[in-house]
């Protein structure tokens, strides 16, 4: 991983959606300010802009204007981002989406580290749990990261469903393009897909603040099957409520935040960051 020179003073933000109620700036601030460091970090809402994907190429200008060290991505930028940078890292081009973007040098260095970050809190949250056969719900940017990292953590089969069946066929061709075998399956119809899966990743931004409600059928879930979750707000989901009442496995999306923050702290300052102080951190933030 490519990483800046330790610097004292970082300043560093979050691009996307409906972010107002993320805990990320607070996260980084703390760890900088553990380390010594003079670190703000702020939020870019689309939102509150009244904006969409489109003020990307102003936004980017404009806070690597202003010295920032770089930028967080979350929906529904992180593809969008890519025709804006200069080089990507070996993870962020296997997955075809950016969260993490490191001005240096006079590039724009696009990594992914969502990856990396919900791998490690699956280690720790869903050690033993069968993989066989997973279903990814979601094939955007989140997905994408979410299948880098089955792979890495032992998926033998992904079966992915996405409301855009285009947009599922895409990332599951991508996958097998780049294992160089048939490894990832669209799949038109959830049912089919949770059916006989040990397994169910949500990549979607259905459950969180602002998009409330499930991504799926609380129906199509059964006892025999683990869920994961990339949202941390609300920490419990409407899809991960139900999964507990069956008395499924279930792991939240705190820890992914959390590792991912991380690897991208690392990125931004060039200096290690403190995993286990970041954890009592964000627990500490959550309501």
């Amino acid at each position: 991983m490519n990483t800046k020179p330790p610097a004292q003073t970082v300043l560093a933000g979050l691009i996307g959606h409906g972010i107002q109620a993320s805990r990320t700036p607070r996260l980084h601030e703390e760890e900088g300010r553990a380390q010594g460091l003079t670190y703000t970090y702020e939020l870019l809402d689309l939102q509150t802009m009244n904006a969409d994907t489109s003020a990307l190429p102003r936004l980017l200008d404009e806070t690597e204007a202003r010295g920032f060290a770089g930028l967080n991505i979350t929906h529904p930028c992180k593809q969008a981002v890519l025709p804006l940078l200069d080089e990507l890292s070996v993870e962020a081009n296997a997955i075809g989406a950016v969260n993490t973007v490191v001005f240096t040098n006079g590039k724009r260095i696009g990594h992914n580290t969502d990856w990396w970050g919900f791998a490690e809190s699956f280690k720790r949250g869903l050690p033993d749990v069968p993989r066989e056969k997973v279903a990814l719900l979601g094939a955007g940017g989140a997905g994408a990261a979410l299948a880098y990292a089955a792979f890495q953590l032992g998926v033998q089969h992904l079966l992915v469903y996405d409301v855009s069946q285009s947009r599922a066929v895409q990332l599951a061709t991508h996958c097998n393009q780049q294992l160089a075998k048939d490894w990832a399956e669209p799949i038109l119809r959830p049912e089919s897909a949770l059916a006989t899966a040990n397994g169910c990743m949500q990549a979607t931004p259905i459950g969180m603040y602002g998009h409330p409600g499930l991504p799926i059928s609380a129906s199509l879930l059964h006892p025999n099957l683990w869920v994961s979750e990339v949202i941390y707000t609300p920490l419990e989901t409407e899809l991960l409520r139900h999964a507990k009442a069956l008395g499924c496995q279930v792991l939240n999306g705190s820890g992914m935040t959390v590792f991912q923050a991380v690897k991208t702290f690392t990125l931004f300052t060039g200096l290690p960051a403190n995993p286990e102080r970041m954890l009592r951190h964000f627990s500490t933030l959550m309501p």
